[in-house]
């Protein structure tokens, strides 16, 4: 027995069929992933047109998927669309689910998902904002429950979050580290439950004082995004902000950054924003948003996207140096 399979013991880690639960935007995205890893994939969405419309996004996605490198025998072929939840995780040997973020809904779902699925299924939740504890109530084996919370597009974005609740096993934690990893994710494990996780509060703190800077007039829609775009976040995704740090500190590293820039962190710290979205806040952003992307392609900008979101990840898969 491998290190990955010990830690995960009493959870599948051989994982050939994945039941996706919810096939919206984050659903039918981890559809495509398992897709194109080679995987058996049992698919279930209660809205009408759900199979169709699941269908022409996996349809969509598949050349950027191709582009990546799919595994030996990968095929849209390999899907199957079924009406019940129970149906979908019969067979299965991992379960993600991506329904509505009410917790009485997922409490339903996961009543269902649990008395159906075999017990050493790991059944994971792409929750944005409800925790492993809370849904986990709803299960009589409440420890096989974690957190795989993807970035969007799931199918393109390397990183998953992955935490496990009050009452989650070790080894379903192990064991869903270990499936993300087998299909070239890169997985997170968070620590303790937070609201937003991980990644969104770090995204949300951004968004606060930009928010802030627009409805204070400080500066245009326009000029926070090309400020971010062509300025840290081109640095912002080759490393996180830690390294970042050190590698600004010159030879002294992040020791030297915090004795020399902690001053200047700790007065602009003092002086961000505390906006509110209020109805006039919320128009200046739409209005100036509308303003910057005047004439320009929507479906245009998300081909750009993907393409030079496939390049970066590729390049750097490349990159042994950069953790």
């Amino acid at each position: 027995m491998d290190d990955a399979s010990e830690a995960a013991a009493g959870y599948r880690t051989a994982i050939g069929r994945v039941a996706v639960i919810g096939t919206g935007v984050i659903g039918a995205s981890w559809v495509s992933q398992c897709l194109a890893r080679g995987l058996d994939v049992t698919a279930t969405d209660p809205a009408p047109g759900a199979e169709a419309r699941l269908r022409e996004t996996v349809a969509r996605h598949w050349p950027v998927l191709e582009q990546i490198g799919l595994a030996p025998g990968a095929s849209p072929g390999r899907l199957t669309f079924v009406a019940e939840p129970e149906e979908a995780v019969a067979q299965a040997d991992f379960v993600q689910e991506n329904g509505p973020e009410r917790l009485e809904i997922k409490h339903e779902t996961y009543r269902r998902l649990d008395a159906a699925a075999a017990a050493d299924v790991v059944l994971a939740t792409s929750s944005s904002g409800l925790t492993p504890s809370a849904i986990q109530a709803a299960c009589r084996h409440p420890g096989r429950v974690v957190l795989g919370h993807p970035f969007n597009p799931p199918h393109l974005v390397p990183l998953v979050e992955v935490l496990g609740g009050e009452r989650t096993d070790e080894g379903a934690v192990a064991a869903a580290m270990a499936f993300y990893q087998s299909l070239g994710k890169r997985p997170i494990r968070l620590r303790r439950e937070l609201v937003g996780h991980v990644a969104n509060r770090l995204q949300a703190a951004l968004w606060r004082e930009a928010f802030h800077l627009v409805g204070t007039g400080a500066a245009t829609v326009a000029d926070i995004d090309a400020a971010i775009a062509h300025g840290p976040g081109l640095r912002w995704a080759l490393m996180g902000p830690c390294l970042l740090n050190h590698l600004s500190g010159g030879p002294g590293g992040l020791a030297h950054t915090l004795d020399h820039l902690g001053p200047l962190m700790e007065a602009m710290w003092a002086d961000l924003g505390d906006p509110r979205l209020t109805p006039a806040l919320k128009a200046t952003l739409v209005q100036g948003l509308e303003r910057a992307l005047e004439g320009r392609d929507r479906d245009a900008m998300v081909a750009e996207r993907d393409r030079l979101l496939v390049d970066l990840v590729r390049q750097k898969r490349a990159a042994p140096n950069l953790p």
